[in-house]
């Protein structure tokens, strides 16, 4: 761990007046700085409070706001006064201390994934489980942590958001449609922010601090801005996935944010565990606000009652029966009337696919077999635009650009990296590599992750190909392409296609070799059924041997839900293709029900496709 030496390094705001951070008289607690190297390179800046006395109970996680850091909110620290608990805050990509530019991130959804890699240092580096830790987060800072427990599911203790900015202000009408142009037309490019300090707070210290902070980040580079109105509506809408214990604040005079997302994202948490306190009066910045202290001991008294009580997750097996996806999905499952406004829309919808299909391979090719097919997949993997004519390719190129087709092949990469990773982990344990993928499609997505590169394959450097791959499917077309595929790949001597059911738990958990690494990439998304998808993931359970691992997929959300049930086919008979979505906690649960423990996880920028692995543990 690198240190780095600051100027005030307490971390308090020597604007806030000394009874203000710290009622009880107590000296200042002392904050250690350093960094936390990211998933790209990148070293980020934080602040760590250790616990004042003993073991630590827990660990609190502060996030600041838009343009700000982690000193802004250090005052909180002392504030809330959980001395036998440590407290963790970092700077943002593009804030304080942290490197880059000023207000840039690469994508939200990569700022997403800082959250997640410093909560796994926080563990490996100073002892603290995920489930021993709560968050406190204000602002954009509390969009990045919703976004981050609805994505990741990690088994957080609780959650307290102040005026989360799930609904900027922009005020000029048109404002995010005109942006998004331009961004298109010029590339990224960046705004500074409207908003003035006496905007934020009534503090007149907290606004002299505001003004005169020379690490404060007043432009927010574009992407950013359209990435969070993206991902905060994704979050509003879906809401019922995160189960965490969850405090809402809401700034009853915010000039910043809007309050109706706010309550909507309240009303529609999954968590049985929730408060809402609307605070008359406060500005945007509500724990830095002049009379803060009600707000902040709201905070306190919410964090310790949840450590307080017995750790009780919300559990999610039975969710194929009861739960919101699933009414979700009876509802695209009802037929609509043929000649209401709906049914007229999707009737011509279906139409225009199949003139599509007319012209365009891959439109025709779905028809043929099913959206959801083995035949579909590979074709959207290898997206080479087809069809009759320019007319006919230009058709299968917009085809092939689906929201959902290119999280399709993101998801490819994201298997891809889980794949060579795990059999990275398996080789220093010094484990055997075999593979088992109990419904492979065609295979090339297995084959092209466990394969060396062409410039990897006369490399000595270069990874050893696994001892034995063994690919299933239960369809013959896909076992025949299969095998194809395997001897035009040169790899008839470890690799064999085997026709086989993936929910029969038995003839999965008699396979042979014994796999040391199993896959099931996109399937348990098509079937609804919990019971299916844990039968399947005991015959994998019975087949690994602890220490192996499974490398799984899941699909939380999806923005075409109702295009796909009303329009596509599935290959089970050319039916309706209606999915029933699991959140990522409902997958997560499976798996672990099975005997294995997450370690892992990818999510696509859009927030549709995850890949996991986990860890078989001890039977």
């Amino acid at each position: 761990m690198t240190s780095i030496a600051l100027h005030n390094a307490a971390g308090i705001d020597p604007h806030v007046p000394a009874a203000v951070r710290n009622p009880a008289g107590a000296a200042p607690r002392t904050a250690a700085e350093a960094v936390f190297r990211t998933h790209d390179g990148v070293d980020l800046f934080y602040r760590h409070w250790p616990a004042l006395r003993g073991p630590a109970r827990g660990a609190v996680l502060l996030f600041h706001r838009g343009h700000e850091h982690s000193g802004r909110i250090a005052h909180l620290v002392d504030e809330l006064g959980m001395d036998d608990f440590a407290f963790f805050a970092w700077d943002a990509r593009g804030h304080g201390h942290s490197p880059g530019e000023r207000g840039f991130s690469p994508s939200f959804g990569t700022s997403v994934r800082d959250i997640q890699t410093f909560t796994q240092h926080i563990e490996a580096v100073h002892g603290h489980r995920v489930q021993d830790m709560a968050v406190v987060a204000q602002s954009v800072g509390a969009v990045l942590a919703t976004t981050w427990v609805h994505d990741y599911a990690p088994p957080i203790r609780a959650m307290a958001v102040a005026s989360p900015a799930f609904k900027v202000k922009l005020y000029v009408p048109f404002a995010r449609a005109g942006l998004a142009l331009m961004q298109k037309l010029r590339g990224n490019f960046f705004v500074n922010s409207y908003v003035k300090a006496k905007f934020l707070t009534h503090d007149p210290a907290r606004i002299a601090s505001y003004d005169s902070d020379p690490l404060i980040a007043r432009a927010i580079s574009v992407n950013i801005l359209l990435g969070l109105y993206d991902a905060a509506e994704r979050v509003v809408g879906d809401a019922g996935a995160i189960t965490a214990p969850t405090l809402m604040l809401v700034s009853g005079a915010d000039w910043v944010v809007h309050h109706a997302p706010q309550h909507a994202f309240f009303d529609r948490l999954g968590s049985p565990v929730k408060e809402r306190v609307v605070l008359d009066g406060f500005y945007h910045d509500t724990l830095g606000e002049r009379d803060r202290a009600p707000a902040v001991a709201k905070v306190r008294e919410f964090v310790l009652r949840q450590f307080d009580a017995p750790t009780t997750p919300v559990s999610l097996l039975q969710a194929h029966r009861a739960g919101f996806t699933q009414r979700e999905a009876d509802e695209l499952a009802r037929p609509l009337a043929p000649l209401s406004p709906r049914g007229l829309y999707w009737s011509g919808t279906r139409a225009g696919l199949r003139l599509g299909g007319a012209l365009s391979e891959g439109v025709a090719l779905g028809h043929r077999t099913g959206f959801d097919s083995g035949s579909t997949l590979d074709y959207v993997y290898r997206n080479q635009a087809r069809g009759a004519g320019p007319l006919g390719r230009l058709i299968d190129r917009n085809y092939l650009e689906s929201i959902g087709w290119r999280g399709i092949r993101q998801r490819k990469l994201h298997v891809e990296e889980l794949v060579r990773l795990a059999m990275a982990r398996l080789r220093e344990a010094g484990s055997p590599v075999r593979v088992l993928d109990i419904a492979a499609g065609h295979g090339r997505y297995v084959l092209e992750a466990l394969q060396r590169s062409p410039q990897q394959a006369h490399s000595p450097g270069a990874p050893p190909l696994p001892d034995s791959i063994l690919l299933r499917d239960y369809s013959d077309l896909n076992v025949e392409a299969g095998a194809q595929l395997i001897r035009d790949k040169g790899l008839q001597a470890i690799a064999e296609f085997r026709k086989g059911d993936a929910f029969d738990a038995d003839s999965i958990a008699r396979v042979s070799p014994r796999p040391t690494l199993g896959i099931v990439s996109g399937l348990y998304e098509l079937f609804p059924d919990n019971d299916m998808v844990s039968r399947s993931l005991s015959g994998m359970a019975a087949a690994i041997p602890e220490g192996g691992y499974l490398v799984y997929t899941g699909q939380p959300w999806h923005p075409q839900l109702e295009l796909i049930a009303r329009a596509l086919t599935s290959h089970r008979g050319g039916q309706a293709w209606v999915m029933r979505r699991r959140t990522q906690q409902e997958m997560d649960q499976l798996v672990a029900a099975a005997g294995f423990v997450k370690c892992e996880q990818r999510v696509d920028e859009w927030g549709i496709f995850t890949v996991s692995i986990a860890r078989r543990s001890a039977a």
